[in-house]
């Protein structure tokens, strides 16, 4: 990190807490004007574990029984953002006892009593917008059965955080946590007395934003599926509070929600679940739904490619490609070396993944997540397809952007003679090994079958004697290549047909077979699947063909079909309920 980037962050963080306590100096709030109907969705199972003195935040458990949430300690800084952001409410709300709510007020106004004053980590604008959503949304939650000097400080203490909201916002980054910081000043604005000033340049400040940042295949820079969720789901509540007081959204919020709700679409499998790119998971259990239902956007994308990604989908099976170059720049600290990566889905049970962000285990496994061989594609001499560059450490993380990634990802999507075909090429290895991986994917119309092919070759003179150089340097061995097929946890894969096949069998009582016709070898071999919402990686497997190439052109051919016993439909009703704290 440059001295100047280490000033600038500094420099902010102090502006940040100046403000926080010129704002807790005024006494601007005494009540509502209007609360918004509460949206936000939260998880039975997690509020009885916060009630019970089990704190999982950020992949990291904390276990007290008799402690605050504020008492507990973990030493990572993303644990406590996630408590400074306070979504834990949204679990306790689902609870909805009396323990729950006495435990969500004990630790409201513990929280202003201790950092309502501008004080603690919390005074960030995407953290305060955050705050500022939860407390609205169930404000009747906590303000039951409390005296009217508690009630004063819960008012007091949102109109405070409104007040810096409305002088820090510029500071928050772009992308999520100024969409965070503008839907929390608009929220705010609508439901408080005396605030209604900041709900016009706040919208129009949105509106700016939806211009700037959603383009128009209604993807983000990132290119992370979840993050635009979360987007997506910002504009949706901002909208409703906007309509709900009779004031309406600008053309261009509208316009982005309707740009961003048909490549959601695009991009949510079989069984609900977002495809897990670029740093993003699955998404919260019915935040997808919802936001859609929300929005009452009902439209699907055209052909194409939707934020840069490719579906393929027929019958009961959902496929989903990362077919363009990675984000570069600020918008590549979480991106993936994952071109031509694809997950597939079948019914509600995912087979084909990607491993997932590591982000909340580290940093050694944030960077293996993102490397290529935690994706579900090829990676050749052990490299991936774009590098890590400089990395720039802030406070709650270290960035490294993505550099020397593929730049040129010609596409084309059409049919093939029983159904749907993709291709697509990148050049992530040309520079290193001369070498253009081309992918080929061909989904049958009845979503039984997946043949794909793999093709490494020389484009070029240019790319030939790179090619040459590195063979050489092999001492003419050939140059090594990996084709990963990682799989889900819950699917158990068996060597089969003495080695030459791969029997994969789902908990629906599914069975896919894998074979390829190549000179690579075929081993099942170690995975992990990386889950924010977990404590650690879970345990699985991945299909892995193994092989050289030694020539301008190397052709590997593979496919992934249904069992011929296995059912045209399944009813497959078993529910899951995993344990996050395994």
């Amino acid at each position: 990190m440059s001295i100047s980037d280490g000033l600038s962050a500094r420099h902010t963080r102090l502006m940040h807490r100046l403000h926080a306590r010129w704002s807790a100096m005024a006494r601007p709030a005494t009540a509502f004007t209007s609360t918004p109907e509460p949206r936000t969705i939260g998880s039975f199972a997690k509020g009885r574990q916060l009630i019970a003195g089990n704190f999982l935040f950020a992949g990291t458990l904390v276990t007290d029984s008799g402690a605050s949430i504020w008492d507990v300690s973990s030493g990572n800084a993303a644990f406590e953002e996630e408590l400074q952001g306070f979504a834990w409410l949204d679990d306790l709300a689902a609870v909805g006892d009396m323990p729950a709510r006495e435990k969500a007020q004990r630790w409201v106004w513990q929280w202003i009593d201790d950092d309502g004053r501008g004080k603690g980590p919390g005074w960030t604008p995407d953290l305060t917008g955050r705050r500022l959503i939860r407390w609205i949304n169930h404000a009747l939650f906590l303000l039951r059965g409390r005296d009217s000097r508690a009630s004063e400080d819960f008012y007091r203490s949102l109109g405070q955080q409104t007040i810096f909201l409305s002088r820090r916002w510029q500071k928050a980054l772009p992308g999520l946590p100024r969409f965070e910081a503008l839907t929390g000043l608009i929220y705010a604005g609508l439901a408080l007395e005396g605030m209604a000033q900041h709900v016009a340049p706040a919208r129009a400040a949105l509106e700016r934003e939806c211009k700037m940042q959603v383009d128009a295949q209604g993807g983000i820079p990132t290119r992370n599926p979840e993050e635009l969720l979360e987007v997506f789901t910002l504009l949706t509540w901002a909208a409703s509070a906007l309509s709900e007081s009779d004031l309406e959204p600008s053309p261009e919020h509208v316009a982005a929600i309707e740009r961003i709700a048909p490549t959601l679409r695009t991009l949510r499998h079989a069984d609900g679940g977002l495809a897990r790119f670029h740093g993003g998971g699955r998404g919260l259990e019915g935040r997808l739904d919802h936001a859609l239902a929300e929005s009452q956007v009902k439209s699907f994308q055209a052909d194409g490619l939707a934020m840069g990604y490719a579906r393929l989908s027929a019958g009961r099976t959902s496929i989903v490609v990362d077919a363009s170059p990675p984000p570069s720049g600020i918008a590549s600290y979480n991106a993936h070396a994952s071109t031509l990566a694809f997950e597939l889905t079948s019914g509600r049970r995912p087979l084909i993944v990607n491993c997932g962000s590591g982000v909340s285990f580290g940093l050694e496994w944030r960077r293996a997540g993102r490397a290529t061989p935690s994706h579900s594609t090829v990676s050749i001499d052990g490299l991936s397809s774009a590098r890590l560059g400089k990395s720039r450490e802030t406070r709650t993380t270290v960035l490294e952007p993505l550099v020397n990634a593929p730049t040129d990802v010609p596409i084309e999507i059409g049919q093939a003679p029983d159904g749907v075909r993709f291709q697509g090429g990148h050049d992530g290895y040309v520079s290193a090994l001369g070498l253009t991986h081309a992918r080929t994917l061909e989904l049958t119309f009845d979503g039984r079958g997946l043949v794909g092919e793999d093709l490494l070759v020389t484009l070029d003179d240019t790319a030939k004697r790179q090619f040459d150089r590195s063979l050489d340097s092999k001492s003419l061995q050939g140059i090594p290549y990996d084709i990963r097929f990682h799989l889900h946890p819950e699917a158990d894969a068996t060597l089969d047909m003495g080695g030459t096949a791969v029997s994969i069998a789902l908990k629906s009582g599914e069975i896919w077979v894998f074979r390829h016709d190549s000179a690579a070898e075929l081993h099942i071999e170690p995975s992990l699947y990386l889950e924010k919402t977990r404590i650690k990686p879970r345990a699985t497997k991945q299909v892995v063909l193994s092989g050289v190439a030694m020539e301008y052109a190397t052709r590997i051919r593979w496919s992934l079909a249904k069992a011929q016993d296995s059912a045209v439909a399944i009813r497959d009703l078993t529910r899951d309920e995993p344990d996050l704290t395994t």
